[in-house]
């Protein structure tokens, strides 16, 4: 049986994002044009459709990393803040983009609240993810 963890997460975060766009479960609110994905990035994302690929990235992270929260997600979306001459320092992602992205992503029935840890995928969102993955590996 193929999983997450058998294919490139590229190829999988792809087809994910475009299966969550073709079911209508995730739509970008209508700020996400606008909206800078961290304060380590100086502008808005250039892809039309960043959304959908940012909700089917957290949904893999929730999955491989679960249960998580929503600070340890915006840490894994960070990078660094350009502070001129000196030293950069380590900033985290926008926590409102990941909330948001699992908010829908519960509402789909993808993501579950776990007592107190954050959240996990449930058994829907782990045969979306691993029917994508075998797809990816038959694809080869």
């Amino acid at each position: 049986m193929v999983t997450v963890y058998d294919v490139p997460s590229e190829k999988l975060i792809a087809n994910v994002a475009q299966k969550l766009k073709d079911s209508g479960a995730v739509n970008p609110p209508e700020w996400a044009e606008f909206a800078k994905t961290g304060m380590h990035t100086e502008k808005a994302p250039v892809q039309a459709d960043w959304w959908y690929t940012r909700a089917a990235s957290v949904l893999r992270k929730v999955y491989v990393k679960g249960p998580i929260g929503t600070s340890k997600l915006a840490s894994e979306y960070g990078g660094f803040v350009d502070r001129g001459s000196k030293p950069n320092k380590a900033a985290k992602g926008s926590r409102s983009i990941i909330r948001r992205s699992l908010i829908q992503l519960e509402s789909a029935g993808l993501v579950a609240k776990n007592k107190n840890n954050g959240r996990i995928v449930t058994p829907k969102g782990q045969s979306l993810l691993d029917n994508a993955a075998k797809e990816i590996s038959e694809s080869n």
